[in-house]
């Protein structure tokens, strides 16, 4: 598992695929809050999980799975 530690507010989030999820807001409970006011929030915060983190690479948060699997698991609350 990843230090979380490491991920710090406003680091870009990519998928596994390089593309680009979101960005973070905070981490709390398990789980990386990402921002409402990104392009990719829709102006909803997502949550998803800490699990999901493979690297944090250059204040860059790297997860182990394509943006679109993400998408598809992440919450809203």
């Amino acid at each position: 598992m990843v230090d979380v530690s490491q991920i710090k507010e406003h680091a870009e989030v990519v998928g596994s695929d390089g593309a680009h999820v979101g960005t973070v807001d905070h981490v709390e409970n398990g789980e990386i809050k990402l921002t409402k006011t990104d392009p990719a929030a829709g102006g909803l915060h997502h949550f998803i999980p800490v699990d999901f983190v493979h690297a944090v690479e250059s204040g860059t948060v790297r997860l182990d799975r394509p943006t679109e699997e993400v998408r598809r698991e992440w919450s809203t609350s």
